[in-house]
């Protein structure tokens, strides 16, 4: 039987792939191409198959090339309806989730990106580009928590994706600790999130350390 088969690093961001697939109940197969961001066979591997180089790449069982976490998101919530990744179309969350599940990869996402190779970015003082976006990244965070309502998840009563997003994505910088202080209600989304019982393998393989 064919089935899926996701390059990706632990850690890294092919981590909400992986979440997703879970979710979901997708049988895949994992390619570990850690190193892939620097010159190597993992990097050529991975560049085979996407010309970014980057993770998650995903490889549907009919051999198409999938990327981009919010569009394999959008995929697998429409293939598996039951999941509940998404709000139905149509319903009244549809338009939030869609907006804070794309701004989430358009504005905060690219910030770990000039973080991780300030160099990419600057001739000038690589540190002074990492406080620079560093504290955008917070500012960032800080808007999503301000608009975020008592309901139990991101978008309502409802589970969605951005859930997994949020509990991947606070464990990067600034990590768990500052969310626990500056934007409680986006940590307490992403503990729930931990405490899903289909999950806690996942977050076990990709954060060991907890």
């Amino acid at each position: 039987m064919a089935i899926h088969v996701l390059y990706g690093a632990p850690g890294w961001g092919s981590t909400l792939a992986e979440a997703l697939l879970t979710w979901c109940e997708v049988p895949y197969r994992f390619e570990n191409v850690s190193g892939f961001d620097v010159p190597g066979p993992a990097r050529s591997l991975l560049l085979s198959l996407n010309p970014l180089a980057q993770v998650p790449t995903l490889i549907l069982p009919n051999g198409e090339v999938m990327t981009e976490s919010v569009a394999i998101a959008l995929l697998l919530s429409e293939q598996h309806p039951a999941a509940g990744l998404a709000p139905k179309a149509g319903s009244h969350e549809r338009p939030q989730f869609l907006r804070r599940l794309v701004w989430l990869a358009a504005a905060v996402y690219p910030t770990f990106t000039y973080d991780d190779y300030p160099e990419r970015w600057t001739a000038a003082d690589p540190a002074e580009l990492r406080l620079r976006v560093a504290r955008h990244r917070e500012g960032l965070w800080r808007s999503f928590e301000a608009a975020l309502g008592e309901d139990s998840w991101s978008v309502g009563e409802q589970f969605s994706a951005i859930d997994i997003f949020i509990c991947v994505m606070t464990r990067w910088k600034p990590r768990r600790k500052w969310f626990q202080t500056e934007c409680p209600k986006l940590y307490a989304i992403a503990g729930k999130v931990d405490a899903l019982e289909r999950l806690k393998p996942v977050w076990a393989r990709n954060f060991p350390g907890g």
